[in-house]
């Protein structure tokens, strides 16, 4: 049996190289908690290694053998009681008709398939704890269907469908499992991604909007959702500014 220090809390935060994966990374640390940071990218780890309580791991949580890997460091370092899935994102905003495949395939390899690979290999100690956590960042993009986001969406909704089936299938184990449903959230990366490095047209994704959410907004979420007694599971956690009434409702000034 897989043994975890349960004096202290700890987590694994993938995607924790910036965004909402790097600023919860940094919140749970305030309350005193050990953070595992997983990227891909070493240089943007280094900046996180300077902060106390901050473990960094480079790995793809697309590659199973990195994954196993990953699990070795932190049973190594005694493990953790909460899994946190951020890594994901969007590639292009093509309509169904005009859809790249390889697009289509890295979202899903990304958004899917990374949270089932870390889930499968830390699903054991999780359980040996015997209070676990998973916790995955989805998007409102689960929930409604928007043009152009045919991709993103149907990745997030297998992300959401995975989600909801794991919560079943773990309350067994004592095992909490929480999604958070962010809406718009103005970081550096994503949008840039999403439309290829264009930074006009990220930009445009935000303009006028007075206060779309910042990466701060949801890790606040995110900590206070884990730092609840283990009793109380938010099951869903749908966050979006107030000037994004809807997915397809978004107040903007002049």
């Amino acid at each position: 049996m897989i043994q975890t220090d349960i004096t202290t809390r700890s987590a694994l935060v993938t995607g924790a190289s910036s965004g909402i994966g790097a600023a919860t990374a940094h919140r749970l640390t305030t309350e005193g908690w050990r953070v595992f940071a997983v990227a891909r990218r070493a240089e943007k780890l280094e900046s996180l290694a300077e902060q106390e309580g901050i473990i960094p791991l480079i790995c793809d949580v697309t590659d199973p053998e990195q994954v196993d890997a990953a699990l070795a460091e932190v049973t190594a370092a005694g493990g953790i009681d909460t899994l946190i899935n951020n890594a994901g994102g969007a590639l292009g905003m093509d309509s169904v008709a005009d859809g790249h495949a390889e697009d289509w395939r890295w979202m899903y390899e990304v958004n899917v398939l990374g949270p089932l690979n870390m889930i499968r290999a830390f699903i054991p100690m999780l359980r040996a704890h015997g209070e676990g956590t998973i916790l995955n960042v989805t998007s409102t993009a689960a929930l409604d269907p928007y043009e152009g986001g045919a991709g993103y969406n149907a990745a997030k909704f297998g992300e959401h469908a995975l989600t909801g089936a794991l919560r079943l299938e773990e309350a067994e184990h004592n095992i909490r499992v929480i999604e958070v449903l962010p809406g718009m959230v103005h970081t550096e990366e994503f949008s840039a991604k999403r439309l290829r490095g264009d930074a006009a047209a990220a930009e445009a994704v935000y303009r006028g909007v007075k206060k779309p959410l910042v990466a701060e907004d949801i890790a606040e979420v995110i900590a206070t959702a884990v730092t609840l007694p283990h009793h109380v599971n938010l099951d869903q956690v749908v966050v979006r500014p107030v000037a994004q009434a809807a997915q397809h409702k978004v107040i903007r000034e002049d």
